[in-house]
């Protein structure tokens, strides 16, 4: 049985109930009968239809990250208590992770996302899985309430996902803590190359029913910014150009999307 999606945000903690497998329908009395729609307005609402596709283990581009989506998978079952820490850069693709491991994980045990929490907001639901992002960026009396939950994680049968920007002997912690999360199942998120990033590009484009010849992807590789997720952004921006002007894709219209992305960062320079 199909359960919709339902997610509160409430400043840097979210808690996700169901699953990502049920798409809402356009409704009958604004989809039955287009005549009279003047083009701009029709051209609205498909815009307003592109499809738009939640974070999963299944849509995520593995490259060589095989085994850490193996790992996720076994840490959404009822009875794993493992530690498992991800860590990479900006754009690598670790808060896809996370949601997909939540969203996953609530279709057979509690799940809660924290996002640079404050201490107040750590809670730790027996037989469940705390999934915490931004590790690194805890201030003090949040990594008092981590560390006291990875000294009762067992007890109580929680798992735990974490996730930071640099491996666990970088990080700038508590050393109690810094120790608990070393002692975890470690994974670097392995980026993609340039042919990996390619296909996926290209992978992106067909899901959107957007036409984009080899020449046009290796141009948006060579000018765009590194992470993939800025990437398949200007492709958005370009499926929407083509269907705003009634025009298959081309390059100016994708040099257009290109300079709609914000200026690169520093943390951009290096291969993701």
């Amino acid at each position: 049985m199909e359960v919709d999606v339902f997610m509160v945000e409430a400043k840097a903690e979210r808690w996700i109930y169901g699953d990502n497998s049920h798409c809402s329908a356009l409704p009958r009395e604004a989809g039955a009968d287009f005549t009279g729609i003047v083009p701009a307005t029709l051209t609205q609402l498909l815009l307003d239809l592109l499809p738009t596709q939640a974070p999963s283990l299944d849509n995520y581009v593995v490259g060589e990250n095989q085994e850490l989506l193996g790992r996720l998978r076994m840490l959404a079952e009822p009875g794993c208590f493992d530690a498992v820490y991800l860590w990479g850069p900006d754009g690598c693709g670790k808060s896809h992770l996370l949601t997909a491991s939540a969203t996953l994980a609530l279709r057979r045990r509690p799940a809660l996302l924290l996002t640079n929490p404050a201490a107040t907001a750590f809670t730790a639901p027996p037989g469940g899985l705390l999934i915490v992002d931004g590790v690194d960026a805890l201030d003090d009396e949040a990594q008092i309430a981590l560390f006291r939950i990875f000294n009762t994680a067992r007890v109580i049968g929680l798992g735990l996902l974490l996730a930071g920007r640099k491996p666990p002997l970088k990080l700038k912690l508590r050393e109690d803590l810094r120790t608990r999360i070393g002692q975890a199942l470690i994974y670097g998120v392995k980026t993609l190359n340039d042919e990996q990033k390619a296909a996926a590009l290209r992978r992106h484009a067909l899901e959107r029913g957007l036409r984009v010849d080899d020449g046009l992807v290796r141009y948006l590789l060579s000018h765009g910014r590194r992470d993939l997720p800025s990437l398949m952004a200007v492709l958005d921006h370009l499926d929407r150009a083509t269907l705003e002007r009634q025009r298959p894709a081309s390059l100016p219209l994708l040099k257009e999307a290109l300079q709609l992305q914000l200026v690169p960062t520093e943390n951009e320079s290096g291969p993701v």
